[in-house]
């Protein structure tokens, strides 16, 4: 599989999106299967020079001691969910959620609406800064959502972009994080079937073949998007991510 189209590539365009971002601001959303690759076309798309916000470090953020979704998870789960020091125990967690839907649905109840507003925000930010922007640092942002088409979010993004690799790979990509072969097919029955998503964005990174592979298939969307090689800036490596 190479470089493709999802939707548009069955005739709809991107232009009736265009909207939301204006003639000079692209919004991205950059989605896919777990242990896929997302994080590493993030660190290229940053390399790039575009602002990147990853919602999965979000999340974390908001699980912070202090934090009201913090406590609302604790009212929900129970102590058993925190450590001695007050931070979440997010294996703790991890183990009730996965294995019980109905559990999992709670939980995003509390974070996904507070994970999207915090990203709206982010976005606004970096629109409020762009006056004439000479480079695509100012001209577009992308955000990293792995529940994208899940949470209905693709409103809000000019593309989408979904990168996917073969089963056998994300396999050997979730056995290096140390997951077992029960937990990884846990978090991928928790998502949309990867197909799914594939049928669903706007352009489709394959994540096979090496580094410069995944590089090339982005700079390819970038340009077919409006950004020409002069605006991109080069970068040989993602920057400081994991498959």
């Amino acid at each position: 599989m190479v470089t493709g189209h999802g939707r548009k590539a069955r005739g709809t365009s991107l232009e009736p999106r265009m909207h939301a971002e204006g003639p000079r601001w692209t919004l991205l959303g950059l989605t896919g299967g777990v242990g896929m690759g997302k994080s590493v076309a993030a660190g290229f798309l940053r390399g790039f020079g575009l602002p990147v916000v990853d919602t999965d470090l979000l999340a974390r953020e908001l699980v912070l001691p202090g934090q009201p979704a913090l406590e609302e998870i604790r009212g929900v789960f129970g102590d058993a969910v925190m450590g001695d020091d007050g931070h979440l125990r997010r294996d703790v967690l991890a183990a009730m959620v996965f294995g019980d839907e109905a559990r999992r649905r709670q939980l995003e109840t509390i974070l996904h609406p507070r994970i999207r507003a915090a990203w709206l925000d982010q976005v606004r930010a970096w629109k409020a800064s762009v006056i004439s922007p000479p480079d695509p640092a100012g001209r577009a942002g992308v955000v990293v959502v792995p529940l994208l088409f899940e949470t209905g979010a693709e409103c809000e993004f000019r593309a989408t972009v979904c990168v996917a690799c073969s089963a056998a790979s994300q396999s050997e990509r979730l056995a290096a994080r140390g997951w077992s072969a029960a937990q990884a097919e846990q978090r991928i029955r928790a998502q949309w079937p990867i197909e799914q998503k594939l049928a669903a964005a706007d352009f489709v990174v394959w994540a096979e073949g090496g580094l410069d592979r995944t590089r090339e298939q982005l700079e390819r969307i970038l340009r077919e998007l409006g950004f020409s090689d002069d605006e991109k800036p080069a970068s040989g490596q993602p920057a400081g991510t994991r498959q």
